[in-house]
């Protein structure tokens, strides 16, 4: 099935994959694209009739700077419509006549937009009202520079008192531009503009749906695999279980899925992960318990970063000898290494390719492994983002309480304790753990009726290798620290400490302390991000 599409050009904003997140989540497929490409591979792009509309990104640099990327000029010369936000609207009307200069004020954080104009984007949508029925829009802004002159054709659609010019239209040619970020959630009606301009001003269909996917994807994976064989490695995250329930839908035995036990999961996460494939959904998994070898190598080990990449080339060589042996002794041929890569992963390393971000993640999953290998690469989730994934793999049968669970990072509790990695730690750490999140899902808020797990976006416990004393019955003690990590968040970037009732955080302590022998002392960390990063290490 082909889907109408939005292509978004990506400057280098550090939000750009939310704005991709919106338009998906009013149910329009979207692609991010580097805003490099060449007035070809847009035209390109848009021969086959899907191209419905364009939007064009913000950046950190300046529009009128002689190196800065400006968007290829065929996009305003294929006749569908396009929305710059930030820089976009900036380069919008550098490139079509208008003029850009550097504010003597920047604005940064909230916001209040007068809608002007009653232009198709912002006609209707507002937060409030003022005595003078103006209008008014509650946003957030992040600029320096800002449009002085706008481009013939354009009428003034937004404004604020210190950026006159903070919204433009051609509804001629249906080109919008605004200084606000749409895409972030601190602008309440973001989620309606950018819903307003896929759907009713593209004329985008609305039929990006996770139930749907199903059958398109499982044909493409049929399509692609043929009668080979496929080998995953199953971590037992979101991104490789649902890539495992998706791939044996669509080919069965031809898939055998490699669990590596690398000794720091989350308790019962092993046995979790083999009833859930091996025993409901009957496919073949290959379990192996490598946590001596890696224990061993992080012997001595008290560096974050080199505990994270001990733990990665292990995980490697582990996977490589087990997908050898799976070679070797399988009748059929074994073609194909799965990746639960997902939509990010695939940006933000093109990213850091074109260096088009400030600061960027590389991903260990794209790419790399299946040439070591020697196997073609399947990645059928490149396309969507973790919201969509974590859809999809309910759609697929998966039990919500796995496809929602909180993120776990890939060298799981070695970066949660802290310093040097030990199996005593590690066991102790995974049973305080257990006790918060199991309280976590017990407590409900009064007010929404929901647990206090899903009230939070990411919450869990961190060893501290430090001795406290303390008092058990008439005896004292000195045993180990723990902290309690709880946060909320819509999109990970940022993040406040979660005000967990002080009741819970009581209970959980109670329980630690009585239940796990060898800790004493239970802490709450109220840093929010920033400064603070979410995890420890």
């Amino acid at each position: 099935m082909q889907h109408d599409k939005i292509l978004i050009l990506d400057f280098g904003s550090q939000v750009t994959q939310l704005i991709a997140r919106r338009v998906r989540e009013a149910h329009v497929y979207s692609e991010v694209h580097p805003c490099d490409v060449t007035d070809d591979w847009v035209r390109r792009h848009a021969a086959d009739g899907t191209l419905k509309g364009v939007i064009l990104s913000g950046s950190h640099a300046s529009v009128y700077e002689e190196t800065t990327d400006k968007a290829p000029q065929a996009v305003f010369e294929l006749g569908v419509p396009v929305l710059g936000i930030c820089y976009g609207m900036q380069t919008m009307a550098h490139q079509l006549g208008g003029k850009v200069e550097g504010g003597h004020k920047r604005e940064f954080g909230f916001a209040a937009v007068r809608a002007r104009g009653h232009t198709a984007l912002l006609r209707d949508i507002a937060d409030y009202t003022t005595p003078e029925g103006h209008g008014m829009l509650n946003v957030w802004m992040s600029h320096g520079d800002k449009v002085v002159e706008m481009p013939p054709g354009f009428k003034l659609m937004a404004s604020t008192d210190s950026c006159p010019i903070a919204g433009m239209a051609d509804e001629a040619r249906r080109f919008y531009a605004i200084q606000f970020h749409a895409e972030v959630t601190h602008t309440v009606q973001g989620r309606a503009i950018l819903e307003r301009f896929v759907r009713d001003i593209c004329q985008a269909r609305p039929d990006w749906v996770m139930r749907d996917h199903i059958a398109e994807a499982v044909e493409a994976i049929r399509r692609q695999v043929g009668d080979e064989e496929v080998i995953l490695g199953l971590s037992g995250g979101v991104d490789s279980s649902v890539a495992a329930a998706l791939i044996h839908r669509a080919i069965g035995d031809q898939l055998t899925c490699v669990f590596v036990d690398h000794g720091l999961l989350r308790l019962d996460e092993g046995d979790m992960v083999m009833d859930m494939f091996a025993g409901r959904l009957h496919a073949k998994v290959v379990r192996v318990d490598a946590s001596e070898r890696f224990l061993g190598k992080l012997a001595g080990v008290s560096d974050p970063e080199a505990k994270r990449k001990i733990i990665g080339r292990e995980f490697v060589e582990v996977f490589k000898a087990e997908a050898a042996r799976i070679k070797e002794t399988h009748s059929r041929h074994v073609a194909w290494l799965a990746q639960g890569t997902i939509y990010p992963d695939v940006i933000e390393s093109g990213g850091a390719k074109s260096k088009k971000a400030v600061t960027i993640k590389s991903h260990h999953n794209v790419g790399g492994l299946p040439e070591q290998l020697g196997l073609k690469l399947l990645e059928p989730l490149r396309d969507l983002f973790k919201d969509e994934v974590r859809e999809l793999g309910v759609a697929l049968g998966l039990p919500a309480e796995m496809v929602y669970r909180h993120p776990f990072p890939g060298p799981g509790l070695g970066v949660r304790i802290l310093g040097e990695v030990k199996k005593e730690y590690a066991d102790l750490l995974r049973r305080a753990d257990a006790i918060f999140i199991e309280e976590l899902r017990e407590a409900r808020d009064a007010s929404t009726g929901k647990s206090w797990y899903d009230l939070t976006s990411q919450a869990f416990t961190v060893f501290l290798p430090v001795k406290s004393v303390g008092v058990m019955g008439d005896g004292r003690t000195y045993d180990y620290v723990v902290a309690l990590r709880a946060v909320q968040t819509s999109d990970f970037m940022t993040a406040d400490w979660a005000e967990l009732p002080y009741a819970l955080l009581k209970r959980v302590s109670g329980r630690i302390i009585n239940e796990v022998r060898g800790i004493n002392r239970v802490t709450y960390d109220v840093s929010s991000k920033p400064p603070a990063t979410i995890e420890w290490e």
